[in-house]
């Protein structure tokens, strides 16, 4: 089994955000691996993994960092594989990393997710994944039915609350 995505973290530390990507695809069954590279500790690596990505087999990358945040658009300048950047909450409330990522230069773009949002960046590559794979596309749509049956679970469970003054 060769990974599809491949998600990059700056720092082992980032792991405890970026484990929510991880367990999406395992669930969809979407092969995936999972890095630590820092663009400031090991750039040869960096550079090396960017330029073979796509010889590997991969077709997206899910880049986390945070701080001063510059491993998902060096990755970005070294592939032309989609990056989605995930800014990690490691000072400044993510805003630092966040803005770090989000302000590329023109030309090397790098998808950017909320701070600490790995769940959606994993959700944004099963989306770019199903373009054409129709059985990534029905496990998307079915993930996403998912998520309107826990509303409508949830709306259920409101209903049988009971307030003195509570109307529905």
């Amino acid at each position: 089994m060769k990974p599809i995505v491949s998600i990059i973290m700056g720092s082992t530390s980032d792991w405890k955000v970026m484990e929510n990507a991880a367990k999406l695809f395992d669930e969809l069954e979407i092969p995936f691996e999972i890095n630590a590279l820092s663009a400031h500790r090991t750039p040869e690596k960096v550079e090396e993994f960017s330029k073979n990505a796509e010889n590997r087999g991969v077709k997206i990358i899910i880049a986390a960092a945070g701080m001063a945040a510059h491993l998902p658009g060096v990755i970005a300048a070294n592939t032309t594989l989609p990056v989605i950047g995930v800014p990690i909450n490691a000072s400044l409330d993510g805003m630092d990393a966040l803005l770090a990522i989000v302000q590329m230069p023109p030309g090397i773009p790098v998808a950017t997710v909320g701070i600490n949002a790995s769940l959606n960046a994993a959700l944004l590559a099963v989306q770019m994944l199903s373009l054409d794979n129709a059985e990534i596309a029905t496990k998307s749509k079915k993930y996403k039915e998912s998520l309107k049956n826990k509303i409508d679970k949830a709306n259920q469970e409101f209903a049988n609350i009971k307030f003195k003054f509570k109307t529905n």
